[in-house]
């Protein structure tokens, strides 16, 4: 029967499929040991399928972290309906929570910089990007002025948090609630530093 329901999935589907796999595959093993064997054996089709759908190792790897990028995007999306620092909360919130729930995707997300691919490296800086412009706007809307070094020192501190969230999130039992806000208080600090005579306007 599992045979029969499996030829009956669309080419898009048993891609998907596999993607998902790869995804979940995170929980239990870094990017790095993600290979065509491991997969195919997981999954229970032969090697050649994957190399069909993906070509190689290479292949595979940016598809898994593309699809766990967006994930946690989405599982993070700022709520436009909430004040600016109200929101940032809520995103830092879900943020801890996402990484707490999704430990081994998260470690391999941010460590997958290290790739020899220049592909995943780029998945992976666009999710950054991603993250430092939701950060951005909050301090815009906020009042304070904007200016290269404002975004330089935002996008900064994109990285100084997923080194924390990995150090205190994933290693450590620290409540989530002061985890968030050491995060929410560095990049207010950050932010006003960048324009020390402004005053970042308080919901």
């Amino acid at each position: 029967m599992e045979t029969e329901r499996r030829t009956r999935l669309t080419p898009d589907e048993r891609r998907a499929q596999l993607v998902a796999l790869g995804v979940k595959s995170l929980a239990d093993q870094p990017l790095e040991s993600l290979t065509i064997d491991y997969l195919s054996a997981r999954a229970g089709v032969s090697r050649g399928l994957l190399f069909h759908y993906f070509t190689s190792k290479k292949g595979l790897h940016r598809e898994v972290v593309r699809t766990a990028r967006d994930a946690m995007l989405d599982a993070t999306e700022p709520a436009p309906e909430l004040p600016p620092l109200e929101r940032l909360r809520d995103t830092l919130t879900r943020i801890v929570g996402f990484v707490r729930e999704y430990r081994g995707t998260f470690f391999s997300l941010v460590r997958g910089v290290a790739s020899g691919d220049t592909e995943v490296r780029e998945v992976l800086e666009e999710a950054r990007a991603a993250q430092a412009d939701r950060v951005i706007t909050v301090f815009l809307e906020l009042g304070v002025a904007d200016s290269e070094l404002l975004r330089l020192a935002l996008r900064s501190w994109v990285g100084f948090a997923e080194d924390i969230l990995v150090d205190l999130a994933l290693d450590t039992e620290m409540p989530s609630a002061e985890i968030v806000s050491f995060l929410e208080r560095s990049v207010t600090a950050i932010a006003a530093s960048v324009d020390p005579q402004g005053t970042i306007a308080r919901d």
